[in-house]
């Protein structure tokens, strides 16, 4: 029986492995992108906020759909069927969605990252329209359309949409590398880059950021782990749906931090950055990856070969 299972164990790993080196091309150019050493003065932080809010948003869209798919959050109740990757998952939300950030004071990720606008000044004017027409009852496909954000964040947004209303593995895969994963690597940058300023005046973001590196590196990251290993086992098929996935995710990314890169270096351009995408991209209305922008889609796919 042990041995049997020391195989099963091993053959995850060795399938963990193979997705981690088909990712590395993505993870090593987020890990260059220039983006990081220029997030150094108020300017330029203001531009990268306004864009980065929505990734701290939609973020919780893929935590919510883990949550929903492993927990039961319907009534009548039901058990969950995993009762391991339900407390894992609903352990990532306790801590997202209500940290305790300091004795007795409570408050989600999203909305200590809108305090740290607020105390920078930064515009919220774009994330408070598109939760507010959310909240109305809007789709967030056209609600995104109409903020005042370059195109590369609202096609951000609309690639995190469709992976969550995808298969469980899929979500949990961009959920990981995506983001737990990925998110101390990319912080700690952001966090050197603001160093090199003692005065700027950005307490929050920069008790945001060390907060994320702490909590994703020694908590969520190695919990997240554990969940796509377990919803993916020795099913080599998954584990490729997972790494495809993984790969959309990182590209979205790059493409992100790529537009909001051009607005820092082109400040008086960003009219012409910020205009609809042409009406024959693809939107995102369901969970095929082929529904995401395929150019995306594409560069992911030639990369993470």
């Amino acid at each position: 029986m042990n041995r049997a299972l020391h195989a099963a164990q091993d053959t995850v790993t060795t399938h963990e492995m193979r997705l981690h080196a088909r990712l590395e091309p993505l993870r090593e150019a987020l890990a260059q992108h220039p983006i990081y050493d220029r997030v150094s003065d108020l300017p330029s932080l203001r531009i990268f906020m306004k864009s980065h809010v929505f990734a701290v948003w939609d973020f919780m869209t893929l935590l919510k759909s883990l949550q929903r798919s492993l927990t039961c959050v319907e009534i009548p109740w039901l058990p969950p069927a995993n009762i391991h990757a339900a407390r894992l998952i609903n352990g990532i939300v306790l801590g997202e969605e209500t940290d305790e950030v300091s004795p007795g004071e409570y408050t989600s990720h999203f909305d200590l990252y809108l305090r740290a606008m607020d105390e920078l000044d930064a515009d919220r004017s774009a994330i408070d329209s598109l939760v507010g027409a959310v909240r109305g009852g809007e789709e967030v496909d056209s609600a995104v359309e109409a903020v005042d954000v370059p195109a590369s964040t609202r096609d951000f947004v609309r690639t995190t949409m469709h992976i969550a209303a995808g298969p469980v593995h899929e979500v949990a895969a961009s959920f990981l590398h995506g983001r737990e994963d990925l998110v101390p690597m990319m912080f700690r940058r952001i966090l050197a880059g603001l160093a090199s300023d003692p005065l700027l005046p950005c307490v929050s973001f920069r008790r945001y950021l060390e907060r994320h590196v702490d909590v994703d590196e020694q908590e969520h990251g190695p919990m997240a782990r554990q969940l796509l290993r377990a919803l993916c086992g020795e099913d080599q098929a998954r584990w490729e749906q997972a790494a495809e996935a993984a790969a959309v995710g990182l590209t979205a990314r790059l493409e992100l931090w790529d537009g909001v890169l051009e607005q820092i270096q082109a400040p008086l351009a960003r009219n012409t950055t910020m205009r609809p995408p042409s009406s024959g991209r693809v939107r995102v209305r369901g969970p095929a990856l082929s529904e995401a922008p395929p150019a995306l889609v594409a560069r992911a796919r030639r990369v993470a070969r």
